[in-house]
């Protein structure tokens, strides 16, 4: 119990508001958060978007110049987590979706709907830049700046 006193000095018994250290995170707090802050990093991804598009419109060397960018491994990887935090988001609007209609509050269910959307996510976008074939080149790129970082 918390401590308080009262204006004359009498002690007050009220419980401590519970936070992080009180509780275990559980799946259904992490995809919340996660929820949150890949709704937020869509912001800046679509930032990107316009900038891409305004490349476009502005001629070919100006294009080139922000397709170097984005071709760049550290490019990449920003368009890697901007892929991913655009599917978990969506996915988890159809798991808050879901649950506005009323149904999926089983705990079960909820858990069920958390962990498909954390593992869809990763899943769905690592199958995107599969199919696209920018995840083996990501990769690559990768690798040839670990060879030289260690060589």
């Amino acid at each position: 119990m918390a401590e308080a006193r009262t204006a004359r000095g009498a002690r007050i018994e009220r419980p401590l508001s519970p936070h992080l250290q009180v509780y275990a995170p559980l799946i259904n707090m992490v995809m919340s958060i996660l929820h949150r802050m890949t709704g937020a990093a869509l912001y800046f991804g679509s930032l990107l978007l316009a900038w891409w598009l305004v490349a476009a419109a502005s001629g070919p060397e100006y294009f080139a110049f922000v397709n170097g960018i984005f071709g760049s491994l550290l490019g990449k990887l920003v368009l890697l987590g901007f892929t991913w935090a655009l599917i978990n988001h969506a996915l988890g609007g159809i798991r808050h979706f879901i649950w506005d209609t009323g149904k999926g509050y089983a705990l079960g269910t909820i858990d069920m709907l958390c962990w498909s959307t954390a593992i869809l996510g990763v899943v769905l976008t690592l199958a995107i830049w599969g199919l696209t074939g920018q995840l083996t080149s990501l990769v690559a790129h990768a690798a040839s700046v670990l060879h030289l970082i260690v060589a």
